[in-house]
């Protein structure tokens, strides 16, 4: 990890009402050395003792919003699935398309760095709309010109979403279990993460400074996480 790290970085979340991006506010809950600034199209509930902007607009809004956040980083938590959307143009209209107009609207704010929550498998040729359009977003995202794109692709995340899921609470369930049993390295990024500590790990790159492009898999986040301090 670089030893460079930006004090009193702002923060620019877009997806704060999901898993993730909840996570992500709980986690900065007493952080001095960083301030959170969402965009959302909807009041985003606020844990006690959160100290946070939420700016709200219809997406159409998101780049003056974006803007409005003076942000050091953009943190991209968004994403559904094609249940919740309703269709396979709707599901892309959010995990694809939504993605890259966030993140272009970033560049055009003069925001340099950018982490973004993707998938395990992601893969642009995947037969399987979510890794590929997951792949797809990835690759697009690469010539935009960010100076530092940090890309994580978890596994199942572990913790308590607003919508139902009923495969991902049944993996939910198994996963620990299946956590244990998994030891191959080419295997090991399968493993499911507790989404508080893919939180950990955001905050963590969110003050790296070193440029280029970044994948993280199971294991880059576990050392990640042994070199930060929480």
């Amino acid at each position: 990890m670089s030893d460079t790290i930006a004090a009193g970085r702002r923060i620019c979340l877009v997806g704060a009402s999901g898993l993730v991006g909840s996570a992500v506010i709980e986690e900065s809950i007493g952080r001095t050395d960083l301030r959170i600034i969402g965009v959302a199209r909807r009041e985003v509930p606020l844990p006690k003792g959160a100290r946070l902007e939420i700016l709200l607009g219809d997406t159409a809004e998101w780049p003056v919003l974006i803007e409005a956040a003076h942000a050091d980083v953009l943190v991209c938590a968004l994403g559904t699935t094609r249940k919740a959307a309703g269709s396979d143009e709707a599901f892309r209209a959010v995990d694809h398309d939504l993605v890259l107009e966030t993140a272009r609207a970033a560049r055009l704010a003069g925001i340099e760095r950018m982490i973004l929550v993707s998938s395990v498998g992601a893969d642009p040729e995947s037969g399987n709309l979510y890794l590929r359009t997951k792949g797809e977003v990835e690759n697009a995202l690469g010539g935009l010109g960010f100076a530092r794109l940090d890309i994580l692709r978890p596994g199942l995340l572990r913790g308590k979403r607003e919508e139902d899921r009923p495969l991902e609470r049944v993996g939910q369930v198994v996963a620990p279990l299946a956590d244990i049993l998994v030891f191959h390295a080419r295997l090991r990024r399968f493993r499911s993460i507790a989404a508080v500590r893919l939180a950990q790990v955001i905050l963590t790159l969110s003050g790296e400074t070193a440029s280029g492009r970044f994948i993280h898999e199971h294991d880059s986040m576990v050392e990640i996480l042994r070199g930060a301090r929480f």
